[in-house]
């Protein structure tokens, strides 16, 4: 065969010619990876047990947990982050050849395994899973210039309006809040008069919860019905309670002699934060911070390009005195790396 293509050099040169322009046609649609993967995939567990310390977050939660965590396939080691607002995370770290959709499942099937032995609450409000990388891509800091809204309107803003566009570009693994807290109804009891009325706690939590609901009421005139009605109407009952007064009207306790004890007879009801273990500022300011988590796998340039577009975009829809600046991106070295080289 060598000697066939000695004898005939026009041979040899046009099948190299031809070899060569479907290796630069191959070029433009084949995969191009000039660095590798470094940093190996981690799954989140988060989950949520509300009015716990960290201690008791670690032994009836983190603990269960991490025992039938421990030799899932291809784990190379975990860590869990117990604090005393009631929650839990639980970074399990995976080898960097891993698939982390593989990686999840594992995670989903071991955590199924523990869900029995976890509190009825935490089972109740479910735990989240999250496929990201251990530190910030970027960080996005919200604030007031002129300083008309707090730091729980900005996060509560930025819960609603905020997070769920940017979990919609693609690469982005995970996006929290930091230093804030959306709003929630906070109801401070009176020992005392606990006390003095012989109730407790959780009589009140029971009273709550079970006026606290969503009634379907059903219709009216709905088939079968007697002949000549030809209307049928949906019933709408009140639903969840929305404002402090009317949750200031939860009855806990009826009387013998028909008198009543509400809920503002032994607690005081306020529209507040969920929780008030961390505050962020920006230059001295109220601020919300928006940390943006990378996915294992995806490109780091383009998800903070994307990042960044997004909120270019949003920007536009803001109410007057809210703005924002990038306090970390952590895509900058490399664009400067590329920037030197060439």
């Amino acid at each position: 065969m060598a000697g066939f293509f000695v004898n005939r050099p026009i041979v040899a040169i046009v099948i190299s010619i031809l070899t060569v322009i479907a290796g630069l046609l191959a070029m433009r649609v084949l995969p191009v990876a000039q660095y590798p993967s470094i940093v190996p995939p981690q799954i989140i567990v988060n989950a949520n047990y509300t009015g716990a310390d960290a201690v008791t977050v670690e032994q009836s939660i983190a603990t269960p947990l991490e025992q039938q965590m421990n030799g899932v396939d291809n784990m190379l080691y975990m860590q869990s982050t117990n604090a005393n607002d009631g929650t839990m995370a639980l970074t399990v770290t995976f080898d960097i050849d891993t698939d982390p959709n593989i990686d999840q499942v594992n995670v989903s099937n071991r955590v199924s395994q523990a869900q029995p032995n976890l509190p009825p609450d935490v089972n109740q409000f479910g735990l989240a899973y999250r496929k990201s990388t251990g530190l910030p891509l970027v960080a996005l800091s919200l604030f007031s210039p002129d300083r008309r809204y707090d730091s729980l309107f900005l996060a509560n803003y930025a819960n609603i309006n905020i997070n769920d566009a940017l979990y919609r570009v693609r690469g982005v693994g995970q996006v929290i809040l930091f230093g804030a807290s959306e709003y929630a109804m906070r109801i401070w009891v009176k020992p005392d008069v606990l006390a003095n009325l012989g109730l407790t706690v959780p009589d009140l939590a029971r009273a709550v919860s079970q006026q606290n609901t969503v009634n379907p009421a059903g219709r009216l005139g709905a088939d079968p019905a007697p002949s000549g009605k030809e209307m049928t109407y949906t019933v709408r009952a009140q639903g969840r309670l929305q404002t402090a007064e009317e949750f200031a009207r939860i009855v806990v306790r009826s009387n013998a002699d028909g008198s009543v004890v509400r809920l503002s007879d032994v607690a005081r009801i306020e529209l507040g934060a969920l929780n008030y273990q961390q505050i962020s500022r920006v230059n001295g300011q109220p601020g919300c911070i928006i940390a943006v988590f990378q996915a294992p796998g995806s490109n780091a340039l383009d998800v903070a390009n994307g990042v960044k577009s997004a909120m270019a975009e949003l920007k536009e829809r803001f109410p007057a005195g809210l703005d924002y600046v990038v306090s970390l991106d952590a895509s900058l070295p490399v664009v400067e790396g590329i920037r030197r080289s060439r």
